[in-house]
Order: C-alpha cells, then structure tokens, then sequence
C-alpha cells in the first residue's frame, strides 16, 4: 500500500521578543503565524472501520494541534525564560496577560523544533511527523523535516 501525506494549516496571533538580537525583534512585537503540518501514513483498509480510506481523520490532527499549541500560542506573548524578559514576563503575567516562558530563543527556527516535539508525542501508531512550516510573515518561514533529523 502506498504511503501518503496528509497536511492541514492552522494560524495564530502570537507576540515574543528576542533578547540579545541586534535588530528591531528585540522588542516585543506580534506575528500572524500559518503553521503548516504534513503527516505521513498508509490509509486505513478495513472496510469496516469509519475511517476507512483515511491516513489520520483531519479532525483528529486538528485536534492534536490544537490542543499542544494553537491553544496555547494563541494570543500569548513568548519570551526565553532564561533571560532579562523574565521580569517583563512576570509584570505582563501580574497584569493578567497570557504569557510562555521557554528554554529557548523564540524564533521561528526554534519554535518549529518545539512544535515538532510536542506533535510527535501525540501521533498514533503508524502515522508519521513528515513536516512542519511555520511562516511567521508573508515572506518568511521556517520549515522541520523528518528525514533531516533522523
């Protein structure tokens, strides 16, 4: 049976600053992501199954998404916890804003790494994390490939 990848897109408002960085993201500002995510699988066979014919119900990716991160990222601001934003954060957190402290510097790179991670663990058996792309403007993205970190 041949293998086929599913992809379903998603977007969110999130903000972050990067600390340390020597341009104009050093400040916080907000981006309208579009996050792309490719599954690879083998369609169900067994006629008696209702997902029959379907590598991964798109309802249920869009679940996993969802919950691990559209959710989470939607509306927040993102800043490295091991930084000087971590007093911003906390003032931001006091003032009832929605605010992630991360292990890393959130750019686009990074963040896509994180996503990866977090879809991965959710996959069910037999269904593959191919790709992800996470575009963070109309001209900018980055991109995690399966077959580059195996």
């Amino acid at each position: 049976m041949s293998k086929i990848r599913i992809t379903k897109q998603f977007s969110f408002e999130t903000g972050h600053a990067l600390f340390g960085y020597d341009g104009k993201c050093k400040n916080v500002h907000g981006h309208s992501y579009k996050l792309s995510v490719t599954v690879i699988g083998t369609p169900i066979t067994d006629r008696n199954n209702v997902k029959f014919g379907m590598v991964i119900d798109f309802t249920d990716l869009k679940k996993i998404v969802k919950e691990d991160i559209v959710d989470i990222f939607d509306h927040a601001t993102v800043f490295n916890a091991t930084t000087p934003h971590l007093e911003l954060a906390n003032e931001l957190k006091t003032r009832g804003h929605h605010v992630i402290l991360v292990d890393y510097q959130p750019t686009s790179e990074n963040m896509v790494i994180d996503f990866a991670q977090k879809i991965k663990s959710r996959l069910p058996e037999g269904i593959a994390l191919h790709s992800l792309r996470l575009q963070e403007t109309e001209s900018s993205f980055a991109e995690w490939f399966a077959s580059d970190n195996a």
